[in-house]
């Protein structure tokens, strides 16, 4: 379903969405009863934690990744038993009492089931498994550690991600910030509803080509499309490549020249964060399903902070002016907030993105390329072909 800009790069996106898909479904065979309900079958590909009252709980499928541990589950008495070697322990939905060897030990929370998924305390992994636990709250995540394995995974607060809201909201809005009023066009994305599929695409699946954001989106079957980052736009050649980073379906599209510029990228659990340029090249190999290169940085934990010079800009387009603008947060509750703008500044825009309720933010491309589709229209009409896109699919 991913759009790569070369025949290698589509068979490597085939073959990344073709692994993704067999290991939902072998999550699916080994749990049979834990998903209930009607689901969409992407459901079993995103894999978060809940937190509540101070305490987090994660899905059994989460266990079952862990080295050494192994899970039963039994649907009749909603129970499940953890086991490593010879330690184990039985809880059941709902109730603080568990057992293990033949004697009961009282949780401190109780497990539950929510959206079909059994999701267990972590203090319990913490206490009778050894499972070390390490918090990220930049990315709002937290990394489950056994031995040298690790699982990193999103956390979200309980009841944050409901299929009875709709993954993807757009606004009109007037946002007071920086000592003037600004209007802009909002969209906010739930990251870790199941229904929803990031892609970050190439105009005509090539690089250096150029395309309308329409057309892009339409083509990416999105229901949402924001420009993405900066390109060659006014060079007389036939080819206008992209700057920086730009990655889908966990293949490199276009490869950076190595230089400082913000990076948003995303994991299979659509876990999104902004990284440094340089910190996002030590990452490559990892787990990384999506990235896209642009910048500079306009918040950091939501706060503003702004070293545009440092990140390589020098265009005074950037360093002092003011003008139409694309921005891109991501929110404490891993929602994605996609915006535009005329007439602002970029210390205005990290204002702006902070009253809209960022936690961490960045710019995109701006100018004639700022540009927001949704459902078929626009919001911001681009004043110019485009390089390349962020696309949001909704199944």
């Amino acid at each position: 379903m991913n759009r790569l800009p070369s025949k290698a790069q589509s068979a490597a996106s085939k073959a990344h969405s073709a692994a993704k898909m067999i290991a939902a479904a072998v999550a699916a065979s080994m749990l049979p009863a834990l998903v209930l309900g009607a689901a969409p079958a992407a459901a079993a590909e995103k894999t978060f934690a809940y937190a509540e009252e101070g305490s987090s709980y994660v899905p059994l499928r989460a266990v079952k990744q862990l080295p050494g541990l192994s899970v039963a589950w039994d649907a009749a008495s909603k129970t499940a038993s953890i086991a490593e070697q010879e330690r184990s322990a039985t809880v059941t939905i709902g109730s603080k009492t568990a057992r293990s060897g033949g004697e009961s030990f009282a949780l401190a929370r109780a497990p539950f089931l929510d959206g079909g998924t059994a999701y267990v305390p972590v203090r319990l992994l913490i206490e009778r498994f050894g499972v070390s636990v390490k918090q990220e709250p930049s990315s709002g995540s937290i990394v489950l550690g056994k031995g040298e394995a690790q699982l990193r995974v999103p956390v979200a607060p309980r009841g944050s991600v409901s299929l009875a809201r709709k993954p993807v909201k757009v606004e009109s809005r007037t946002i007071r910030a920086a000592g003037r009023s600004f209007s802009v066009q909002l969209a906010t994305v739930s990251l870790l509803d199941p229904r929803v599929d990031l892609e970050v695409a190439a105009a005509k699946d090539k690089i250096g080509s150029t395309e309308e954001l329409a057309s892009i989106a339409r083509r990416g079957g999105a229901l949402l499309a924001v420009n993405g980052t900066f390109f060659d736009a006014y060079t007389d050649g036939a080819v206008k490549n992209p700057y920086g980073y730009l990655f889908n379906g966990g293949s490199m599209l276009y490869k950076s020249s190595g230089d400082k510029k913000t990076v948003f990228t995303y994991d299979a659990n659509h876990l999104a964060e902004l990284l440094p340029g340089l910190d996002f090249a030590e990452r490559i190999g990892e787990d990384i399903d999506g990235a896209l290169q642009a910048g500079p940085r306009l918040l950091v934990n939501g706060e503003t902070k702004l070293d545009p010079k440092t990140e390589g800009f020098r265009d005074p387009k950037i360093l002092t002016g003011g003008g139409a603008r694309s921005a891109l947060g991501l929110t404490k509750e891993h929602e994605l907030l996609l915006l535009t703008v005329g007439g602002a500044t970029i210390p205005q825009l990290a204002s702006i993105m902070k009253a809209a309720g960022a936690w961490q933010a960045m710019n995109l491309d701006g100018g004639a390329s700022s540009g927001l589709y949704y459902n078929g229209s626009y919001l911001t009409r681009p004043g110019r072909l485009l390089s390349n896109a962020l696309l949001v699919r909704v199944r």
